[in-house]
């Protein structure tokens, strides 16, 4: 039977997995391109390459998020009410306290990050402080606190540097093509120039079908192990609802589709046709529901 373990060991086997397939594919197509352009330092770039990046994204991933939304850390002294709730939530977690920050904007929402629980941040809206009360605001932070105890965190963050670095080198690939350097070779590997080229433009689009292919499971495990903690699902039920309500009509002003699945909910808002292709996260009502069926 599943359990908690084994779902924390899955997302570490995940996050090896997603970084080894990086890894493979960015030297692939490093390898593609300098066959088909006689080129065998775009071959040593790809692997340099893709080795410093998979370090960066594991190391550092979580302050490149925090930077990309400007989050800002905060203290007991500059917001007590946040921080305690975060700190006594992490005791009775039995975690470590992980770093806080606020986001300026009027967008309710919030995400975890970070490599480990032992280096875990979490951030928060400005908007989600406004608009909840205590109880609210605690479940929100306990589903938080649960992705940090789950490990979901270091498998979710990377995938936002992983992606948007695959999309990044795929278009230097096929400028590579426009500068027309393989002339010598054109005859021999017009087929093998065919391949690089299609993989190049496909690769950005198996990117983003890993990141959708994080399970869904595992926002509805986090909203679990947080109604377990703070032993009131009512109050993240009642904080998901005026999260729906307000991010409809206020969406997250550096809403990206790289980082969308980090937030506990879709960034976008109503959204529309194109970004319901996107969505990472279950329905809010499913949600809604399943903490309500509840029994703790």
């Amino acid at each position: 039977m599943a359990t908690l373990y084994t779902h924390q060991n899955t997302n570490i086997q995940k996050t090896w997995l997603l970084m080894g397939l990086f890894l493979v594919a960015i030297i692939g197509l490093g390898w593609l391109f300098s066959t088909v352009y006689n080129s065998p330092e775009i071959l040593l770039i790809a692997v340099v390459f893709s080795i410093v990046m998979n370090i960066t994204s594991y190391w550092f991933s979580d302050k490149i998020v925090l930077s990309l939304y400007k989050a800002k850390p905060v203290t007991n002294e500059s917001h007590p009410d946040l921080y305690n709730s975060v700190e006594n939530l992490a005791i009775t977690a039995g975690l470590p306290m992980p770093k806080v920050f606020v986001i300026a904007d009027p967008s309710p929402n919030a995400f975890a990050t970070g490599r480990n629980k032992e280096h875990a941040a979490i951030a928060v809206t400005t908007g989600l402080l406004t608009i909840l009360d205590k109880s609210e605001l605690e479940g929100v932070l306990a589903h938080e606190l649960s992705h940090i105890g789950n490990r979901d965190i270091l498998l979710s963050t990377v995938v936002v540097v992983l992606v948007g670095i695959v999309t990044l080198l795929s278009d230097f690939f096929l400028r590579i093509g426009f500068w027309g350097r393989g002339g010598d070779n054109k005859h021999g590997n017009a087929i093998l120039a065919v391949v690089a080229i299609v993989s190049a433009v496909l690769a950005p689009i198996a990117a983003v079908v890993i990141q959708l292919a994080i399970s869904r499971r595992r926002e509805f495990l986090a909203d679990a192990s947080g109604a377990l903690l703070t032993r009131y699902p009512e109050g993240l039920a009642r904080a998901l609802e005026k999260i729906t309500t307000a991010s409809a009509q206020t969406p997250l002003a550096r809403a990206s589709h790289a980082t969308a699945h980090l937030f506990i909910a879709n960034p976008f808002g109503r959204g529309g046709a194109i970004n319901s292709l996107f969505m990472t996260h279950p329905p809010l009502a499913a949600r809604i529901k399943a903490l309500r069926d509840l029994n703790v």
